[in-house]
């Protein structure tokens, strides 16, 4: 690319990446605190998106292609079966894409792209999930509408700084994938438990 088509890129980059912060923080915002935290101008921000609704509309498009990414990979995995079913689940608890429907769902209008994707997505989970209760690995009374709401709790987990919170979101998946498991398992949980001292301080805004 070009100087400036570059320059584009890592601004649309800086953006997108501010834009999740902000709006997973506060759906609320206005627009004006995406170009501040991006660090560009405001200018700059609506060439790209003419409004906060477009830019909304990008954040889950964008989501909705990750989550499709992830479950067709965990569907080429023709390993074990349990093995291809928990990288799956891991893979969307790393993709973090739930964040965005606990905090955006309802707030914008969702365009026919967004709607296709949802549907790709949404036939793609329900194959993954078939394939593994057909294999015997997955318990047959859990639904895929069961494993989108864990993946919704398990995005809920925030605590200490960004490597801390996927520390113990791993360590309740884990948790959630041994009760989920045929036969149940019984592994060590990774990461060291939250300490009150960490739940406390949800409660203290510093000075």
């Amino acid at each position: 690319m070009s100087g400036r088509k570059a320059q584009a890129a890592r601004n649309d980059e800086l953006i997108l990446q501010a834009a999740r912060a902000v709006f997973t923080a506060d759906p609320g915002a206005p627009i004006a605190a995406v170009a501040e935290k991006a660090g560009v101008g405001i200018s700059a921000l609506y060439r790209r998106y003419p409004s906060k609704e477009a830019l909304l509309q990008k954040l889950c498009g964008d989501g909705l292609e990750l989550y499709i990414e992830v479950t067709e990979r965990a569907l080429a995995d023709d390993g074990e079966p349990w093995e291809a079913f928990a990288g799956y689940l891991r893979g969307i608890v790393d993709a973090d894409t739930n964040s965005l429907t606990i905090k955006l769902a309802g707030t914008f209008q969702p365009t026919e792209e967004l709607g296709r994707l949802a549907v790709r997505a949404g036939s793609l989970a329900t194959e993954i999930h078939h394939r593994a209760v057909q294999a015997g690995v997955l318990r047959p009374d859990v639904t895929p509408a069961d494993i989108a709401l864990l993946f919704e709790q398990i995005a809920s987990i925030k605590l200490g700084d960004e490597e801390r919170t996927t520390q113990l979101r791993h360590r309740y998946l884990t948790l959630v994938m041994d009760s989920l498991r045929v036969p149940p398992a019984h592994r060590e949980l990774p990461g060291p438990p939250p300490e009150d001292g960490e739940l406390s301080a949800r409660w203290w805004q510093p000075s």
